[in-house]
């Protein structure tokens, strides 16, 4: 699809979904970039982003080894997959590693080739000076998969 031109449709909903006014809806639209992505994210809807904690030390959060954070294709954390406490510290890693894939599938790349899927919260743990460290690791799926993930 790429290079294709979108219905209209497409970008008017957008223009709801975003609340732009006409003006900021025609800036959206004209920029070819913009219509890039839509034509690359439409996929990406159908694809859960997972995140699982691969080794865990003293996380004040309680987050253990095999705890997992679920987000949408878009990057919206799906917080009934979520466990009861998420650790503000380990947010802005994931949001990162979210934007690499993502960069990645607009770009026609397998997201689960990424060299490095594995990043830390910025906890240097308790051997350091700080309290813990919790280690995730990246992985894109599709949405039913990922639900059965969930369910198991």
């Amino acid at each position: 699809m790429p290079n294709e031109k979108l219905p209209d449709q497409v970008f008017d909903m957008m223009q709801q979904h975003l609340g732009y006014n006409d003006d900021e809806a025609k800036l959206f639209k004209d920029d070819p970039r913009n219509t890039k992505v839509m034509q690359t994210a439409m996929d990406m809807q159908n694809k859960t982003i997972v995140f699982e904690v691969v080794q865990s030390k003293g996380c004040n959060s309680q987050h253990k080894v095999g705890t997992k954070f679920y987000f949408t294709g878009d990057g919206n954390l799906i917080t009934k997959m979520a466990p009861a406490r998420v650790c503000a510290y380990l947010m802005p890693i994931m949001s990162q590693a979210i934007y690499a894939i993502q960069e990645l599938w607009y770009a026609g790349v397998e997201p689960n080739k990424l060299c490095f899927k594995r990043a830390g919260c910025f906890d240097v743990g308790v051997l350091c000076g700080g309290w813990g460290n919790v280690v995730i690791e990246s992985s894109v799926m599709p949405r039913e998969e990922a639900k059965k993930l969930f369910e198991s």
